[in-house]
């Protein structure tokens, strides 16, 4: 990644350029398909933002990258990256400043598309370089997904530029 790009947790003064790059990617995403699902996703941004557990990736003050993870799921719920600014090392940034702020012990867990599924082709690998291995097949907003958990040791050294 260069440095046209920051890494941060998200405030609440990004909430309006998230939402706008949300509307990009959304039709990746099942559950942001109606206007009222985009709402609650809102909601959830907030929420999250007030935990800091909503990092963002931003190029001339915009929003182009998003993660959203939980301390107490110990997972990554959502992460997202906009279409112009895709292959750039965002995504990468994003992880490994998340896995930076867990405990070196604790496992990680990830659900995305299943492999025969085209909106997987870009997550699937990018799981992988980071030591996540497939788990269950789950369903999630009634569309066939697959877990992938990272199995993490006090070894473990994931270093980030926040916290």
């Amino acid at each position: 990644m260069n440095e046209k790009y920051t890494i941060k947790f998200a405030g609440l003064e990004d909430l309006d350029s998230w939402m706008l790059m949300i509307e990009s990617v959304r039709t990746n995403f099942p559950g942001l398909d109606t206007e009222e699902l985009l709402e609650s996703y809102k909601q959830t941004v907030i929420k999250n933002i007030s935990r800091q557990t909503a990092i963002c990736a931003k190029h001339a003050n915009e929003v182009v990258g998003v993660l959203i993870f939980s301390y107490n799921a110990k997972c990554l719920s959502c992460m997202a990256v906009h279409p112009e600014h895709r292959r750039k090392g965002i995504a990468t940034a994003m992880m490994k400043d998340m896995l930076s702020l867990f405990p070196s012990d604790v496992d990680i867990s990830v659900t995305t598309f299943r492999e025969n599924d085209s909106k997987g082709i870009a997550p699937r690998p990018l799981y992988n370089k980071f030591g996540f291995v497939e788990d269950e097949l789950v369903e999630e907003f009634n569309l066939p997904h697959q877990k992938f958990v990272l199995h993490r040791t006090q070894t473990s050294k994931e270093t980030g530029s926040l916290g």
